[in-house]
């Protein structure tokens, strides 16, 4: 009965994991041709690769910007959400749609609403004489709008899941608080926030490990011909790139083993570091 599942396992997960980790041993060209064994040769190259600490660079700064602004957006709304008003039924379809729309056409969208000769932002600007920018070229506005676009995308979906979380705390707390004159801010420090850690918890793992993973918005959006490709791509990005543009599959194998050792790295200490914050009381 658990052979279909089994074998869906090893052939789409197990397989692909160690074979990734082996050729990252090998010089792998086009059409996947095995040029012999080169032991850390990809790994050195990887680390004396500017190229690839650039890249590093840029998915550092997605992470410390995406996650910590998804997460506080996603709170806010999720508390909103929560209260007791007409339509909020509404309201959470709303929020939640950009989460369930292809990554493509969101990509689409928004590299219309960005883009610097007719594009929908420069036009509001343009209306309040702000001058028109090449948002998706500059390198110092380029990130920003990939960030703006991620945290669009996420939001909806964390923030059910951080409602759900806030429904599951019985209500007696917040009686009982109200008896002793709380105001609404201190029953969410106070009650809310607390009770909710493990959610939260929950929330940031998945969200740095897709952080991490970033790729769709920026190869949609700025494109690996873009002047700006440098100070925006990501690991992934560049993963992508060493394979299947500089067809040096090896080495994107080595770029791939190592996004696979920093994101369970901080899996973790996070790991580690959950039995000082998160209360599951």
């Amino acid at each position: 009965m658990i052979a279909p599942v089994t074998i869906g396992l090893i052939i789409f997960y197990f397989y692909p994991f160690f074979r990734v980790i082996r050729d990252s041993f090998h010089n792998i060209g086009a059409f996947d041709r095995d040029m012999g064994f080169v032991g850390l040769d990809n790994y050195v190259g990887m680390f004396k690769d500017k190229e690839m600490w650039q890249t590093l660079a840029n998915t550092f700064e997605y992470v410390i910007i995406i996650v910590p602004l998804s997460l506080i957006l996603a709170m806010i709304i999720a508390v909103l959400l929560n209260a007791k008003i007409k339509g909020v039924s509404v309201f959470r379809v709303i929020y939640f749609l950009p989460a369930i729309t292809m990554s493509v056409a969101v990509s689409m969208v928004w590299r219309w609403i960005f883009n610097g000769d007719f594009g929908i932002l420069n036009g509001i600007l343009g209306s309040f004489g702000v001058p028109a920018r090449q948002w998706l070229a500059d390198k110092s506005t380029a990130m920003l709008c990939i960030c703006v676009v991620a945290i669009w995308s996420n939001v909806g979906y964390y923030m059910i899941i951080l409602l759900a979380g806030i429904q599951g705390i019985s209500k007696g707390y917040y009686e009982a608080a109200e008896i002793d004159g709380a105001t609404g801010l201190q029953k969410f420090f106070k009650i809310t926030l607390p009770l909710l850690t493990p959610t939260i918890f929950y929330v940031v793992i998945m969200l740095i490990i897709s952080t991490f993973q970033t790729f769709d918005g920026i190869y949609l959006m700025i494109g690996p011909k873009s002047q700006a490709i440098k100070y925006t791509q990501s690991v992934v990005m560049y993963f992508y790139r060493s394979a299947f543009d500089y067809s040096k599959k090896g080495y994107a194998s080595a770029i791939a083993v190592l996004l696979f050792v920093i994101i369970m790295s901080l899996t973790v200490f996070q790991m580690k570091m959950q039995k000082k914050w998160v209360n599951y009381d």
